[in-house]
C-alpha cells in the first residue's frame, strides 16, 4: 500500500498592504533551499527562493549574486506564442524586474563574501491589480531574512502613484491608467535604498513627497518582516572572507599613495589608465618577493587606493579627480543630422561619454508584439540601448544586449515616453537605438540627450525636450556631499549614481543606483536640485542650441502616412479573397497599408503621391457609386459598341462609344485600348445596378475645374 507523505507544517503570517491582504507562507514548499517563501498577494502568487555555495567561487573580485524573475505564462492563462510553445530567455519586462530586485538588496551583502547566492522568483499566478514583481521583492526580502545567508536586511517596497492629486500606494490597474508617476522605491525601515520612476514631467517637491509616503509603507512592512525574521530565522552561515591581507595593503598604501595620487590627476581616462597599468606594474616588481601567493591582490589593493584618494579628496578637499567643481557638468556637444539617409539622428558629448541615437520611423504594424504576464501586448515606441566593448577601450567581441543594457535602454524609453506625440497626432511607430561610442560615466543619460536631439531632427512633435544628468555622492558616517555629472571613476567609487531626467516642467524618470545602506530624504532632495539645474543648463545652452524645435516636416527617407477612415462593413473589400485586393494596391502604389476592425486606414508612402493613388482606390472599392461621382479606371475590355472600366477592384461600368470622345468616333480603339487608364464620370446607374460611364463628360468636367474662369 502506498505511503502518504505528509507536507511540512507551513507558517502563514499576514499583513494589509494597500488595502489588499499580503500572506506569507514558509516551510512547505521549496524545502532544499536555504530560504524560501510562498507571497500571496490578493491573487498575485509568487515563490521566492534564496539559495547560497556552500564555499566561495574562485578567482573572481565581486560578489556573484544572481536575480531572476521567472515568468510563467500560466499564471495569466496563456500558452507561449512561440514555436517551442514553452518560455525561452527572459523577456525585457522580466529582465527589469530582475535588476529592480537586485538594486536594493544588493548593497546588503558583505562585501568580502564570494559564495554565489542565487534568488529565484518564479511568478505562478498573476491578478493584474496586484503587481508581481512588488510580491517578489518582498518576496526575496523575506527568503533572505529567514535563511542562514548573511544578509544585512530586510526591506520592502512599493509603488507610488499619483492618481487626481493624490498619492496612491501600489494602484490597481485602473489607477495605473490614470496615474502621472509610477514610481517604485524600496529601503529599509531607516533608509531608501532604491528609486525607479517613470512620470509625467513631475515637479521636484511633488516627487520627493511621493518617495517619502512610499517609505512610510516600508517601515511598516519591513517591520513586519523583521518580526517574521525573530521568529523563524536561522543562524547566518560563517564564510571565508575575500579581504585583501591588511598588512599588505598597507605595505602597498605606504608605497604607492602618492603615485596614486598623480595618476588620477587628470581628465583623460585614457592618461589616467596607462599611469595605473604602469603602477600595478612597479607594486608587482616590488612587492612579489614579499607576496609570492598574492599577485592578483595587487590589483585588488591598488583599488582600494584609487577609491581611498578619490573619497578623501572629494571629502576633505572637495576635489574632484578631473578638476571639477561639484556643481560643475563636463564640456557638453550636440550635433543632429549626422547620418544621410536614415530618418534622424542626435549625437551628444559629455566629456568622454559620447552616444549616438539613431530614430526610424514605421508604421503601427511595426510595432512590437509582446508576450508576457502583462496586461501590455504591444509597443509602439521602443529604445535599444547598445554597449560595444570600443567605447571603454576594450577588445571583445559583441554577444547581444546585457541586462545592463536591457535596463539602460528602457531608462531612457521611460525617460522620453511622456513627450512622445499620441498614435492619433503622430501615426508612427519609433524605434531609437542608442549606439555608445565612448563611456566615462552616465551614458544612459547621454542616450536620453542625444534621443531628444533624434527626434526632433526626425521632425517628430515631441511635447517637450528631455535631457538627463547623475548625481554622485560620498558619504562618511552622517556626513554627505553630493556632486553633479558623476565620471567613471566617481561612479566606481562613490556611494550612489543617481540618474534624472526631465523637462524644464518636470521629472520623466530616475534610476538610483547605491553601494550603502541606503539614503535619507535630505540626501535624495540634495540630488534633485542637482539635477533640475543640470538639466536646464543642458537644455538651454546645448541642445536647443543645436536644434531649437521638432523639424517642421520628417525626412525625405521616412515613410509618410495617410489615415483615413472606412465603414468597418466594407473591411473584407478592401483586403479581398486571401488579401488579393490589398496585396495588388500596396504592389501597385509601393506602399504600406494597416487597416484596424474600427475602419480607421493606414497607408505608408516614402513618396507621398504613391500613397494618396492607394487613398484614391481604397476610397473608391468602400465608397458606392453616385451619379455625379468621377473615377479614373482601367480599361478591361473592348466591344463594338464601347469600353468597359474598372474604377476600383471589383466595380466595373461601361462607356458608349458616343461618350468617348465630345465628337463622333468610329471606332473604340482609335480612343482607348485595353490596359489603357482613363477618367469617367457615372452618369447613369440601372435598376440591375449597372453602371454607365461617360469618358467625354469627366474630362470635360476635369478641365473646367482647370480652367482660370472656374
Amino acid at each position: 500500500m502506498l505511503k502518504l507523505i505528509e507536507f511540512p507544517k507551513e507558517r502563514k503570517y499576514t499583513t494589509t498592504l494597500a488595502g489588499r491582504p499580503l500572506v506569507i507562507e514558509t516551510g512547505k514548499m521549496a524545502g532544499l533551499a536555504n530560504g524560501s517563501c510562498l507571497i500571496r498577494y490578493g491573487d498575485t502568487v509568487v515563490l521566492v527562493t534564496a539559495t547560497a555555495s556552500k564555499t566561495p567561487r574562485e578567482g573572481i573580485d565581486f560578489f556573484p549574486l544572481s536575480v531572476d524573475f521567472e515568468e510563467r505564462l500560466y499564471s495569466v492563462g496563456r500558452i507561449p506564442g512561440s514555436f517551442m510553445r514553452r518560455e525561452g530567455r527572459p523577456s525585457e519586462k522580466a529582465i527589469l524586474a530582475s535588476r529592480l530586485i537586485d538594486r536594493p538588496i544588493r548593497p546588503l551583502f558583505p562585501k568580502d563574501m564570494r559564495n554565489d547566492v542565487a534568488i529565484a522568483a518564479t511568478i505562478m499566478s498573476v491578478e493584474n491589480d496586484n503587481l508581481p514583481e512588488i510580491a517578489a521583492m518582498i518576496g526575496a526580502s523575506v527568503a533572505l531574512s529567514i535563511s542562514d545567508i548573511p544578509w544585512g536586511g530586510p526591506i520592502a517596497g512599493v509603488v507610488v502613484g499619483y492618481v487626481d492629486g493624490k498619492y496612491v500606494i501600489n494602484p490597481t490597474s485602473a489607477e495605473r491608467e490614470k496615474s502621472a508617476m509610477h514610481v517604485t522605491v524600496a529601503g529599509t525601515k531607516e533608509k531608501i535604498a532604491m528609486i525607479e520612476a517613470g512620470a509625467d514631467q513631475i515637479p521636484d517637491d511633488i516627487m520627493l513627497n511621493g518617495i517619502l509616503a512610499a517609505h512610510e509603507e516600508i517601515k511598516k512592512l519591513a517591520a513586519f518582516i523583521e518580526n517574521i525574521k525573530n521568529e523563524i530565522g536561522l543562524p547566518k552561515f560563517a564564510y571565508d572572507s575575500a579581504e585583501v591581507d591588511p598588512a599588505m595593503y598597507e605595505d602597498i598604501k605606504a608605497f604607492a599613495l602618492d603615485r596614486v595620487k598623480e595618476c588620477l590627476d587628470t581628465d583623460d581616462k585614457k592618461v589616467r589608465d596607462g599611469r595605473l597599468d604602469a603602477l600595478l606594474k612597479e607594486i608587482a616588481e616590488q612587492f612579489s618577493e614579499k607576496y609570492p601567493d598574492s599577485p592578483k591582490a595587487f590589483g585588488e589593493c591598488l583599488y582600494k587606493l584609487q577609491k581611498y584618494v578619490v573619497r578623501r579628496w572629494i571629502l576633505d578637499e572637495g576635489k574632484r579627480v578631473d578638476g571639477r567643481a561639484l556643481d560643475e557638468v563636463r564640456p557638453l556637444g550636440a550635433e543632429v543630422g549626422v547620418l544621410p539617409r536614415t530618418h534622424g539622428t542626435g549625437l551628444f558629448s559629455r566629456g568622454q561619454t559620447q552616444v549616438l541615437t539613431v530614430v526610424t520611423l514605421g508604421t503601427m504594424r511595426d510595432s512590437q508584439e509582446l508576450d508576457t504576464i502583462y496586461e501590455e501586448e504591444n509597443k509602439r515606441y521602443m529604445h535599444h540601448y547598445n554597449f560595444p566593448s570600443y567605447s571603454v577601450g576594450e577588445a571583445k567581441p559583441s554577444r547581444g544586449p546585457g541586462r545592463r543594457e536591457i535596463g539602460h535602454g528602457a531608462l531612457a524609453e521611460r525617460a522620453l515616453e511622456p513627450v512622445i506625440p499620441s498614435v492619433e497626432e503622430f501615426p508612427y511607430s519609433l524605434r531609437l537605438v542608442s549606439e555608445v561610442l565612448s563611456s566615462n560615466g552616465s551614458t544612459s543619460q547621454g542616450s536620453v540627450c542625444g534621443s531628444t536631439l533624434a527626434l526632433m531632427d526626425a521632425g517628430v512633435p515631441i511635447k517637450a525636450p528631455v535631457a538627463g544628468i547623475s548625481c554622485g555622492l560620498v558619504t562618511e558616517g552622517d556626513r554627505f556631499i553630493t556632486f553633479t555629472d558623476i565620471q567613471g571613476l566617481e561612479d566606481f567609487f562613490g556611494d550612489m549614481d543617481f540618474k534624472v531626467a526631465g523637462t524644464k516642467k518636470g521629472i520623466t524618470a530616475i534610476q538610483m543606483d547605491i553601494k550603502v545602506d541606503g539614503l535619507t530624504p535630505e540626501i535624495i532632495k540634495e540630488a534633485f536640485e542637482r539635477t533640475r539645474i543640470a538639466r536646464i543648463q543642458i537644455l538651454d545652452e546645448v541642445m536647443l542650441k543645436c536644434i531649437p524645435a521638432p523639424r517642421p516636416e520628417l525626412s525625405e527617407y521616412a515613410p509618410k502616412m495617410i489615415r483615413i477612415m472606412i465603414d468597418p462593413d466594407k473591411i473584407r473589400e478592401v483586403i479581398g479573397k486571401g488579401g488579393s485586393v490589398i496585396q495588388k494596391i500596396t504592389a501597385d502604389t509601393n506602399t504600406k497599408i494597416d487597416i484596424e476592425d474600427d475602419g480607421s486606414v493606414c497607408i505608408a508612402a516614402v513618396n507621398l503621391e504613391d500613397g494618396e493613388r492607394a487613398r484614391k482606390i481604397i476610397e473608391a472599392i468602400t465608397k458606392d457609386p453616385k451619379i455625379g461621382d468621377i473615377f479614373e479606371g482601367k480599361v478591361t475590355r473592348i466591344m463594338t459598341f464601347g469600353a468597359f472600366v474598372e474604377f476600383a477592384p471589383g466595380k466595373e461600368g461601361m462607356i458608349h462609344i458616343s461618350k468617348l470622345e465630345n465628337h463622333r468616333v468610329a471606332k473604340v480603339e482609335d480612343v482607348l485600348k485595353i490596359g489603357d487608364t482613363t477618367w469617367v464620370k457615372v452618369v447613369e446607374i440601372d435598376e440591375k445596378g449597372r453602371i454607365n460611364l461617360s469618358r467625354k463628360d469627366a474630362l470635360n468636367e476635369l478641365e473646367a475645374k482647370k480652367s482660370p474662369q472656374a
